[in-house]
């Protein structure tokens, strides 16, 4: 079983519709694939309890059928930060159920795809971040770079916490999220130039992203290569 977690330079930047496309590129290799969102704020009220569009499409993306409650321990129907939305819900988020959801989704495929909420380093309660996750879930990062103007400061801050905090940061991929970012060209070069990890791909602006239209800009071998 390998695993991989996705984070973002910010909120919106495009970590579900990566984390989607990363599941179908491994899924196009042959390898069986689930998804996990472990903390999702802005929930629906279902009747089951609150359900985050961002977990449905990674339970819908999965190899397996598997309960929402492994996908998504925490749903947290206000669309504020995590810490607070829990707060307001009268829950402390813990790791400690985090660590048995994943492990048990790790248990059903050959790869568990785990996207974070909002940035890398947002709080999830008084001393627990989304940075303390991937060490948590032992599991090597991937960076989403939203591209839009102020992506080569947000990149490189984030890429150095990710390595401050002593996780792997196995690539990152460019997802040009604003359609008429300006000298695209001149700014992923730089990111190349700087991040020291490889680029997993460059996803363009597209009016139907679905999950194998966004595994087509993807170099999965690069990823595959990386967890040795």
């Amino acid at each position: 079983m390998s695993g991989i977690f996705i984070t973002g330079t910010d909120t919106d930047c495009g970590k579900t519709q990566v984390a989607l496309g990363l599941m179908a590129a491994l899924q196009a290799r042959g390898l069986s694939v689930v998804g996990m969102k472990p903390i999702a704020s802005g929930c629906q009220p279902g009747q089951d309890g609150p359900r985050s569009t961002d977990a449905l499409a990674l339970l819908a993306q999965g190899s397996r059928t598997v309960s929402y409650a492994l996908a998504n321990p925490y749903a947290l129907a206000p669309p504020i930060a995590p810490h607070i939305a829990a707060g307001q819900a009268g829950l402390s988020i813990e790791l400690g159920p985090i660590v048995a959801a994943y492990q048990a989704l790790a248990e059903e495929a050959d790869w568990v795809v785990v996207e974070g909420v909002g940035g890398w380093r947002v709080p999830l309660g008084p001393t627990l971040s989304v940075s303390d996750l991937p060490e948590a879930l032992n599991l090597p990062v991937v960076m989403v770079t939203g591209m839009r103007l102020g992506c080569i400061n947000h990149s490189l801050l984030t890429a150095e916490s990710i390595r401050a905090r002593g996780a792997r940061l196995a690539g990152w991929v460019a997802n040009q999220i604003d359609p008429a970012m300006l000298a695209r060209e001149q700014n992923l070069a730089t990111l190349a130039a700087l991040i020291d990890a490889p680029c997993l791909g460059l996803v363009p602006h597209l009016a139907d992203p679905t999950p194998n239209a966004v595994a087509a800009h993807l170099k999965i071998d690069r990823l595959l290569s990386t967890q040795g």
